[in-house]
């Protein structure tokens, strides 16, 4: 499935109701090495642009905000040990969770791979 973008730099990859979640590489590149990744809404049903978790690079936090309303169905466990993989993988290994999407009507107003190139530049 292609990725849809967020003006927050997350990408949304979404296969039926599941929507796989993590940031961009633009946003890895911003951050620096990251050295945790802290997601505790697993479980959770949040809405949309409510904070889900936050990633800890070496000079600062940043917040994690849902792309679209759901229950946050999983994190990727891995990223407690390697969260450096957000950095060298962001878009394959480095996803960070998945989503049970609820409400599908928000999925197009997510940005397309061009809107996003343009909000990056």
């Amino acid at each position: 499935a292609e990725l849809k973008y967020t003006k927050d730099h997350e990408w949304v990859r979404i296969e039926g109701d599941v929507a796989t979640i993590g940031i961009t590489d633009f946003a890895q590149g911003e951050l620096g090495d990251i050295v945790f990744v802290d997601v505790d809404t697993e479980g959770e049903t949040l809405d949309k642009e409510e904070v889900f978790g936050s990633v800890e690079a070496v000079k600062t936090v940043s917040d994690l905000f849902l792309p679209l309303s759901g229950e946050v169905t999983e994190f990727n466990e891995a990223l407690a040990d390697a969260p450096e993989v957000v950095n060298s993988d962001p878009y394959g290994e480095g996803w960070m969770i998945k989503l049970a999407i609820s409400n599908h009507d928000e999925v197009s107003e997510l940005m397309s791979a061009e809107e996003y190139k343009e909000l990056v530049g």
